[in-house]
């Protein structure tokens, strides 16, 4: 019960997009995943299937992760449904890569502050939806 001098409650997030903090979190989150991919050796090969620039992709997973997150579905009314698989056949995703993405979207969460509990929720659901996303053996 709030007085007149204590502040209410603060409300649960309803999804996990008010959880993590909304656009200004999800974007620090997909700044520093491109940031790391450029940074740390570890992800060169994640790195190499990017192309020289990373500006196009930046945007995209922003507005991607913003609806898949239960924020604005700006992704899909921009190119329609996100059809995941098929928008990367062009790119070789083997096991190095999955891991890589994943390790680095980690990574990125850990430095960005995302909730420990979210944390371990987006890590699971990311790494199935890399393994789905694969197109070759290794």
């Amino acid at each position: 019960m709030s007085t007149p001098e204590s502040p209410p409650a603060p409300t649960p997030a309803t999804t996990p997009f008010e959880w993590i903090g909304g656009e200004e979190k999800v974007r620090a989150l997909v700044d520093r995943f491109y940031d790391l991919m450029d940074l740390e050796p570890g992800y060169a090969e994640l790195r190499a299937a990017h192309g020289s620039t990373l500006a196009d992709a930046r945007d995209k997973l922003f507005w991607f992760l913003c609806g898949w997150l239960g924020g604005p579905d700006y992704y899909q009314s921009r190119f329609g449904h996100p059809r995941l698989r098929a928008r990367h056949m062009p790119f070789s995703i083997g096991i190095k890569e999955r891991d890589q993405w994943v390790a680095c979207m980690d990574q990125a969460m850990g430095e960005t502050g995302v909730p420990a509990e979210l944390r371990t929720r987006l890590r699971d659901s990311f790494m199935g939806t890399a393994d789905w996303m694969r197109n070759r053996g290794g």
